[in-house]
């Protein structure tokens, strides 16, 4: 949860205040020089990055009169994180939630959405974004069928760029200029490097806004988009793997939202990332930082090393005290009956330690289980 010193109204006051931080362990791995951060956004109060576009597109349709407390209900189509902070919000409002998700999201989100009091529809995944069978279409239908309906849109509502441009940015930005530079922690005193995958987009867009227009004009914003979505500038990119289904969740369309900014003036440079090196990614940010992350946050960090081992890169990537900055939108909450986790988790190669573990308590063969089986090493209890 996002710290603070007195008491706090409700859990939208611990929205957003989350943690920049360093990540060594893995800068030192990759042979780095430069300042490699990560902005930890599970720690705000629902559990992502998402939670502040929700709070501020429900408190700004409050103010201009579109949401009505006991007439309203709020219906969104989504990829669960949006969804679980718009039934937060919701839920400490007083609104009715009705949540549209592809059928290829987790279970957890399902479930954490119906326990804030959501309603929750699944959708084929492999429905095109325009057809009335998906996400967007049947929230469309019961919209348009459900008195009081009102789909806030977090594709083309300018409080999602804008919840990240006021709050998400500056935070950031105040984070690495309040920190002082020394002789073992050289820094820049700005953000040379902003690193996001993008979804809406509106956390890339606004965050680059945030940086560029009011911070360091010279910052170089990378945007990260899965193989098989087309969000990735220019088009070009889009064209391995264009169409293909990729496991990783938040990320990637197969449509440009209105809120995704994809002027080079936005976002210098795109990369895009396969769900093996983001998976990857991930178990790095757990081994080796301690970060519970989710997927998207690994396909970022995947994206970042990749940017920095480029030609482009190497330059910041050797210079000390630049400051790289990496989203990392969520936490593994929501994935963790997913076979991708389940593999990283459970079927990694016992260690030396699980082996001399066996050895000192004379574990059969049988008491100690592996990959094979879909088990890490473990011992009977003593």
């Amino acid at each position: 949860m996002a710290y603070t010193s007195h008491i706090i109204d409700s859990a939208l006051g611990a929205v957003g205040h989350t943690p920049l931080i360093r990540l060594d362990r893995i800068a030192e791995q990759e042979g780095l020089r430069c300042n490699l951060l990560g902005k930890v956004e599970y720690t705000s109060a629902g559990g992502s990055v998402k939670d502040r576009i929700a709070k501020r597109m429900v408190e700004e349709a409050e103010r201009e009169g579109k949401l009505i407390p006991g007439h309203s209900v709020v219906i969104e189509p989504t990829s669960g994180n949006t969804g679980i902070g718009l039934a937060m919000a919701c839920a400490i409002k007083g609104y009715s939630v009705i949540i549209t998700m592809p059928n290829k999201m987790s279970l957890e989100k399902e479930a954490a959405l119906r326990a804030l009091g959501a309603e929750v529809v699944r959708t084929p995944t492999e429905a095109a974004w325009d057809s009335p069978e998906s996400h967007i279409g049947v929230a469309n239908r019961l919209q348009r069928e459900i008195p009081g309906g009102i789909i806030l849109d977090q594709y083309r509502n300018v409080n999602n760029p804008l919840a990240h441009e006021y709050t998400t940015g500056p935070e950031i930005v105040e984070a690495v200029v309040s920190t002082p530079a020394s002789v073992g922690r050289p820094s820049s005193g700005k953000v040379d490097v902003l690193v996001a995958g993008a979804g809406t987009g509106g956390t890339i867009t606004g965050l680059s806004r945030a940086i560029k227009k009011k911070h360091n004009k010279d910052c170089i914003v990378v945007g990260v988009d899965p193989k098989g979505s087309i969000l990735a500038f220019p088009d070009t990119l889009n064209i391995d793997g264009e169409g293909s289904q990729y496991v990783v969740e938040g990320i990637g369309y197969d449509f440009i939202p209105d809120v995704l900014s994809r002027d080079p003036a936005d976002v210098d440079q795109w990369l895009k990332t396969a769900d093996d090196e983001s998976f990857e990614a991930v178990r790095l940010l757990m081994r080796r930082e301690g970060l519970l992350v989710g997927g998207s946050s690994g396909s970022a960090l995947s994206g970042a090393l990749r940017w920095l081992r480029s030609d482009k890169g190497k330059s910041i990537a050797q210079t000390q005290g630049a400051n790289v900055v990496v989203l990392l939108p969520d936490g593994i909450r929501n994935y963790m009956s997913k076979p991708w986790f389940l593999k990283l988790a459970l079927e990694a190669e016992p260690s030396p330690l699980a082996h001399r573990i066996a050895e000192v308590l004379k574990t059969s063969k049988s008491d100690v289980q592996t990959g094979a089986d879909g088990l890490t090493s473990r011992t009977p209890a003593l």
